[in-house]
């Protein structure tokens, strides 16, 4: 008799990666409102590098006709999977407005967007200063004369420590684990487990080998590619819950907590 497949047999990890870590709605809202709020008129043309699935991209799409999106990726299965399963669900007139490149974000050429995002730490791959800068140094000769690069960071006391972080999503926990970490050269094995309901596990659904960037690092590396002013987006506090609040304002402090998130906003 054959054995009744685990949850962790018939789970997508995509769809997983999706459901527990981003929250497209809300990225989105952030470089929509911050782009206009600089620059006095509404983006069009967006281009997300390391884009995977492309959730994003197709969220921006989603959000009005005039907008475009390109979205960039060295990884062949994970465009398709995008194209199969994100693509997919947009209309045919939407689909239209999208673009997927499977290239090398360090060299590639696109028609010039009005806003990069480079999103879930996916620099962080980037293990030197030299390769870091060319990656933004190519983003800003991409964008338009007024462009933004919109990035996100993550840091705190807890970053470089060798821990498992569960949390609970619906219907499977969602397990980040920080593997190891040489203080050295900042460099650090991070993987993404799932568990599910039935006591199976998706062990090292994603893998990742980064470096751990600091603030001052990344904003000096900015500077350094030729982007003309760089503020820190941090996340305001609730008053009632001592827990973030989900709105980020530029600031130049920041809180010393074990784990923070925030956005870095490059203008060309």
């Amino acid at each position: 008799m054959n054995a009744k497949p685990t949850e962790a047999t018939l789970a997508d990890r995509h769809v997983l990666y999706q459901e527990s870590v981003q929250d497209v709605e809300a990225e989105i809202d952030f470089v929509q409102e911050t782009f206009q709020a600089l620059r006095g008129r509404d983006a069009e043309l967006l281009r997300e590098d390391f884009c995977g699935t492309a959730n994003t991209a197709c969220e921006w799409i989603r959000r009005g006709r005039a907008h475009r999106a390109i979205g960039v990726d060295l990884d062949a299965d994970v465009l398709q999977w995008g194209i199969d399963n994100n693509l997919a669900r947009l209309s045919a007139e939407q689909r239209g407005r999208i673009e997927l490149l499977q290239q090398d974000v360090l060299t590639v050429k696109t028609d010039a967007p009005d806003m990069i995002l480079a999103m879930n730490f996916s620099y962080y791959l980037f293990l030197g200063r030299d390769e870091l800068r060319s990656y933004f140094r190519n983003a800003r000769l991409s964008l338009k004369d007024d462009g933004i690069l919109f990035l996100d960071a993550f840091g705190g006391y807890e970053a470089p420590m060798e821990l498992e972080e569960p949390r609970e999503c619906e219907g499977f926990d969602y397990i980040w684990d920080q593997a190891s970490f040489n203080p050295i050269n900042n460099q650090m094995t991070c993987h993404i487990h799932f568990e599910f309901e039935d006591g199976s596990r998706m062990d090292k659904a994603f893998s990742y080998h980064w470096r751990l960037w600091s603030l001052p690092e990344i904003r000096e590396v900015l500077y350094e590619a030729g982007f003309r002013q760089v503020d820190i987006y941090w996340e305001g506090t609730d008053e009632e819950t001592e827990e973030g609040n989900g709105i980020y304002e530029p600031s130049e402090v920041g809180d010393a907590d074990p784990g923070w998130i925030c956005y870095i906003v490059a203008e060309k």
